[in-house]
């Protein structure tokens, strides 16, 4: 059975999701933290449907472990979308303990920048 190709996320199989973010300011445009749970917003060109559950392992700024984290997609940027937004898909972190853990770790890296009115990818 053949691999499929990889897409901007480095997607391995379906509904698998790697993402790397190695800054700070990329990590804050990423983060949707109006999401019950917390989220973050994946540029992707694969398509998702609203509700479609996902696994995210997620590497975040210089910290060398993946964290494993399931969720569900709970906003679509599509194709040309409104005022040039990245396309791509923003998923809501599993009420569990890795989406917990993925929260925690992501609001403890922001810190007080939660509180920026920065445009964000979803905001």
């Amino acid at each position: 059975m053949s691999t499929p190709p990889n897409d901007t996320t480095g997607m391995v199989r379906p509904g698998v999701l790697s993402l790397s973010i190695k800054e700070k300011s990329a990590l804050f445009a990423a983060y949707m933290p109006f999401i019950k749970g917390g989220g973050l917003f994946i540029p992707t060109n694969k398509s998702y449907k609203m509700g479609e559950e996902v696994f995210m392992l997620l590497t975040l700024m210089e910290d060398p472990a993946k964290l494993p984290v399931s969720g569900k997609v709970v906003w679509v940027t599509p194709t040309g979308a409104h005022g040039s937004r990245t396309q791509g898909v923003g998923v809501q972190f599993a009420f569990n303990e890795s989406g917990k853990s993925a929260q925690n770790k992501i609001e403890g890296l922001l810190g007080g920048s939660l509180k920026s009115v920065r445009p964000t990818h979803t905001m």
